[in-house]
Parts: structure tokens; C-alpha cells; sequence
């Protein structure tokens, strides 16, 4: 760790190590370099970074998966919302025929299809009629 800030031997910045188990400072030669030697007894923090590193891997791999999904919803909203515009205007063109066909031909289509379902119903309400006999 050089640094040119701190000036001279004070090495002001390597208290703060010094407050940690494990670990001390000391000058090198005449220069503002600081030597950090950790103590053998507290050398589990490889295992602590290993660990870490796992999970690094383990959450960029889930923020890869998340980003995959929500690309495929945003793909499948838009194809959905394109099938529901589609069916929109395949409505509307439809309702446009029928009530051109309705003003050109007049409503009588309209009451034949009601005498027909009127009918209908009695046929089977008749032939329900017969069949508890």
C-alpha cells in the first residue's frame, strides 16, 4: 500500500489495521510502503473468501436467470398484446358487417331468427312432454 498522503514514517493510515485481530504493520526501508503481515492463527479468511466467491457465483448465476425470464415475459406480453390488437380489429371489422348487412336487409333476419328459437324450444318441450308418458 503506497501512498504518498500520509508523509514521512507516521504511516497514519495503518492504525486502523493494527485495531484488527490478527494483523500488524511495519515500515519497510525508508519508503512509504507498509508491510501487512496477517497472523497464521487467523488465517481462515481464505475459506471465508472461497465462500464468498461461491456465492457471488451462485447470485450473478440466479440475475442471469431472473434477466432470461423477464426477457421471455416482455417477449411473450408483446405477442400477446400483438393476438389481442389482432383480435380487436377482427372484432370491430365484424361488427361493421353486421350492422351494415342489418341496415341493408332490415331487421328481418333478426325475427327469423327468433321464431326459429321459439321452435326449437317447443319441439323439445313437446317431445319432453311425450317421452314421461
Amino acid at each position: 500500500m503506497a501512498s504518498s498522503s500520509y508523509g514521512g514514517s507516521s504511516y497514519r493510515g495503518a492504525a486502523a489495521y493494527r485495531s484488527r485481530e490478527g494483523l500488524s504493520t511495519r515500515a519497510v526501508g525508508g519508503s512509504d510502503e507498509i508491510q501487512l503481515r496477517i497472523d497464521p492463527m487467523h488465517a481462515d479468511f481464505d475459506d471465508e473468501i472461497t465462500g464468498l466467491r461461491t456465492q457471488v457465483k451462485k447470485l450473478r448465476h440466479v440475475a442471469e436467470e431472473i434477466g432470461t425470464e423477464a426477457r421471455f415475459q416482455k417477449d411473450f406480453l408483446n405477442q400477446l398484446q400483438m393476438t389481442v390488437l389482432k383480435a380487436q380489429a377482427g372484432v370491430k371489422n365484424n361488427v361493421r358487417r353486421l350492422n351494415k348487412s342489418i341496415i341493408q336487409h332490415g331487421s328481418n333476419h333478426i325475427v327469423q331468427v327468433v321464431v326459429f328459437a321459439l321452435i326449437c324450444f317447443f319441439v323439445v318441450y313437446f317431445w319432453a312432454k311425450m317421452s314421461r308418458k
